[in-house]
């Protein structure tokens, strides 16, 4: 059995196949799961799905075996996005299992794991016990059975749900440019928006793991290009990029222009305060303070929470929230067992634009009042002491500190910035945001110019 602390990470397996994890892994850390989730819950029935990567057949199949050797069953959603297998964890109320290794390259590959419902398994709420139990690989209790493994096709289901959630049967014509990056967009697309006044125009929409056109993490603005130039030469009003999985969508607008998470967070806000239903939304804290300002300027409640699924889906569950944003394109929805969905995001932007006759840009210019400088990694050999340092300066000049996720620093000119370290890299994260692009470009190379110590820049 491998060293798992270096596969199961905060939120998820994530790996390099075969190197770092195998289908005996994979089987080992099935058989944990059920032990888990039958402990946990007594739940009796597991649901998988798998993303279109070449591991991600033969290591699911893998961990059904496991979980069948505990004695529990298993239904196999098959091919997949992971919001299509959190849909199918809520709406059949079981525990979960997706294989997928989003965004990162074709080696990769990965779990990401649910409780029934959809909600999230992390490090400190059950991952932590099934790596123990996965290295142990040894149980006490005897299974009186055998599981069983079936076939369940949710595709249509899922669909249909998010069609109940944003009707855009009636929206003007639109042209969309979708670039799926050969991931599982293009799975899952056609379905969703079939039938609908909106011309699809189809980048990478060919299933393929190996990623032959570029990587599906539409976060790293080159693999937004081939977006962009389609977006222009076509004449189209949005561009939709998804990741690998399609949990996390990106767009551009119709300028080919990038549209930031931060603004797409606070126009899904606005519209689901519109409902009536909750006033609570979730932002973590480096989404812009447009995020917090609009939600409020609209009767809702934000709540600042740290950077990730679980840290927000939890908040979400602790608040009855309604909705929640992420800088790096995850949308939670409480529609959606407070789980992310790409998909859903979308939807809610092209009936945004589809039911008034503005442009995307005009529509959004609302949504974005600062300047941010985007996330900005360095690698650093001490990154305690890095951030010791800075936060060390800023103090002294009587600026406001708080170590809620990492260091944020806020400037009594509205200026602020984040600073964190990577869980994974010897890396540093750095978010700035000011009130407009000079602030913003001397504060971010001040900042730059501690953390980096004349090191090379990432």
């Amino acid at each position: 059995m491998p060293d798992l602390s270096s596969l199961i990470k905060a939120y998820d397996v994530r790996g390099v196949v075969p190197d770092d994890w195998d289908e005996p892994t994979a089987r080992a850390i099935g058989a944990a799961f059920a032990e888990f989730v039958l402990a946990d819950s007594r739940a009796a029935t597991v649901v998988t799905a798998h993303d279109m990567r070449e591991s991600s057949i033969p290591l699911s199949r893998a961990f059904a075996e496991g979980v069948i050797a505990r004695g529990l069953d298993v239904v196999e959603a098959g091919l997949g996005s992971t919001d299509l297998l959190y849909f199918a964890a809520g709406s059949l109320d079981l525990p979960g299992a997706m294989f997928t290794a989003s965004h990162n390259p074709a080696q990769y590959n990965g779990i990401k794991m649910c409780r029934a419902g959809a909600a999230p398994i992390g490090q400190d709420s059950g991952l932590v016990t099934i790596r123990e139990w996965a290295e142990r690989d040894s149980y006490e209790r005897v299974p009186d059975r055998v599981g069983s493994v079936s076939q369940r096709d949710v595709l249509a289901e899922y669909a249909a749900h998010l069609r109940s959630l944003v009707d855009l049967s009636t929206v003007r014509p639109l042209k969309v440019v979708v670039d799926a990056g050969n991931g599982m967009g293009g799975h899952t697309v056609p379905v969703v928006l079939s039938g609908l006044p909106l011309d699809i125009v189809p980048l990478y929409f060919e299933l393929d793991g190996s990623f032959p056109n570029h990587e599906a993490n539409p976060l790293d603005p080159a693999n937004l290009v081939d977006l962009q130039a389609a977006v222009r030469e076509h004449g189209a009003d949005i561009g939709l990029a998804f990741d690998g999985d399609a949990d996390r969508v990106f767009v551009v607008d119709e300028r080919g222009e990038p549209v930031s998470p931060s603004a797409i967070t606070a126009l899904v806000a606005v519209r689901e305060l519109a409902k009536g239903r909750g006033t609570t939304i979730i932002h973590n804290l480096i989404t812009s303070r447009a995020v917090p300002e609009i939600v409020r300027e609209h009767g809702g409640q934000p709540v600042r929470t740290r950077v990730g699924h679980s840290f927000i889906k939890a908040e979400m569950a602790r608040t009855d929230a309604i909705f929640g944003g992420e800088h790096s394109a995850h949308y939670y929805f409480r529609d959606f067992w407070r789980a992310d969905t790409g998909m859903l995001a979308a939807m809610h932007v092209l009936a945004a634009l589809g039911e008034q006759g503005r442009s995307l840009s005009e529509l959004t210019a609302a949504y974005s009042r600062y300047a941010a400088s985007g996330e900005i990694n360095s690698t650093v050999t001490d990154a305690p002491a890095r951030v010791a340092e800075v936060r060390g300066v800023f103090e002294e000049e009587g600026a406001t500190v708080d170590e809620l996720d990492g260091l944020t620093v806020e400037l009594p000119d509205g200026a602020w910035f984040n600073l964190r370290a990577s869980n994974t890299e010897p890396l540093l994260r750095l978010n700035v945001e000011a009130p407009d692009v000079a602030r913003m470009t001397e504060l971010r190379d001040r900042v730059l110019s501690t953390v980096r110590g004349g090191q090379e820049q990432t």
